[in-house]
């Protein structure tokens, strides 16, 4: 027996991770198949701005069903965009090591000199950002690091285009900066990964939902060379997505109690309701040469965990959107 829910407005912050991106595409494919949830701001970066972007253009063209024609076009074009040969799998595990080894000591400014990315041209053709900036159905929150002063740089809808894009996703040991009007950026993921206080602040919908592409802690103690690299750089880039979370559960934890204490901001932070989607075993078990692994049949493998992850989570948390049930911000993030 189908049951009809309330319709309900949320925010999205949807966090960065290579082609583990793939899972988020999952997780939006299935809340898209929920016609009751509809969607106020979508904070991305990098893979995660991509998802972003690829939801709104597709919503654009064609509602819902559009949204989730979009996001497999351009998941699919990325699996397709390998011009490279194809080598055996142990060898290829082998040669990714290697080269993610050799990229500690070479810059692209050096080995790639034409800064060819092939996102570039598979999203010209993916997107109309002019018309997405006329047309955007979100508020759109896409994230990048200025260089210079390593500050947080949010594009909204309104003034999105390529660069802007390829700005969230440039990782700086494979590409050279993106320059726009005379900074130079880096990904998004030094400084929000992802971004949440814009979902507050910016917009209406008090329903949060973070789609994370790794866990909050990890259960082992990494001890290969391997490992720790990994761990070092995930802490880098989840690092401002903590300060981030326990700013938000201080201001609750020392206003809520006092209504002298609250002006319009704690008033809107005590108002949210925050939801946290996890990356499930699967995703958690993989190398971290893995978000470089962008063959068809691992993206389309992490899309089935991401919608089988968010179905799980529907039936488990979905009487809490839209009242006042949260996750324990205190508990995740003190």
């Amino acid at each position: 027996q189908e049951v009809f829910m309330k319709p309900v407005s949320i925010n999205l912050a949807l966090q960065g991770g290579g082609a583990h991106g793939a899972f988020t595409w999952g997780v939006l494919d299935r809340l898209l198949e929920e016609s009751w949830i509809g969607f106020d701001g979508v904070s991305g970066t990098s893979a995660g701005a991509m998802n972003a972007v690829m939801l709104a253009e597709g919503w654009r063209l064609g509602g819902r069903e559009g949204a989730r024609k979009q996001l497999e076009a351009f998941w699919l074009a990325v699996a397709s965009s390998d011009y490279s040969i194809r080598l055996p799998e142990q060898l290829e595990g082998a040669v990714t090591r290697f080269w993610l080894h050799a990229m500690r000591y070479l810059s692209p400014y050096d080995v790639n000199l034409l800064d060819i990315n092939p996102l570039e041209d598979l999203l010209q053709k993916q997107v109309c950002f002019e018309k997405l900036r006329q047309d955007s159905p979100f508020k759109l929150f896409i994230a990048a690091t200025e260089v210079a002063s390593g500050k947080l740089k949010l594009f909204n809808e309104r003034e999105l285009d390529l660069p802007r894009l390829l700005a969230s996703a440039c990782l700086p040991n494979i590409h050279k900066a993106i320059e726009i009007d005379g900074a130079y950026y880096w990904d998004g993921g030094f400084s929000g990964n992802p971004a949440v206080f814009p979902l507050i602040y910016e917009c209406v919908a008090d329903d949060v939902l973070i789609i994370l592409l790794q866990p909050l802690q990890q259960e082992n103690l990494p001890v290969s060379a391997e490992d720790i690299a990994g761990r070092v750089t995930e802490l880098g880039f989840q690092s401002t997505f903590m300060r981030e979370m326990r700013a938000v559960s201080n201001i609750r934890k020392y206003s809520s109690g006092s209504r002298w204490r609250q002006g319009w901001a704690e008033r809107r932070v005590n108002g949210m309701r925050c939801h946290i989607m996890e990356s499930d075993p699967l995703l958690d078990g993989l190398s971290r040469s893995s978000k470089y692994d962008n063959s068809k049949q691992f993206l389309t493998s992490l899309k089935e965990s991401g919608r089988e992850a968010c179905d799980h989570w529907l039936h488990a948390h979905q009487g809490n959107l839209g009242k006042r049930e949260s996750c324990d911000l205190q508990g995740l993030f003190s």
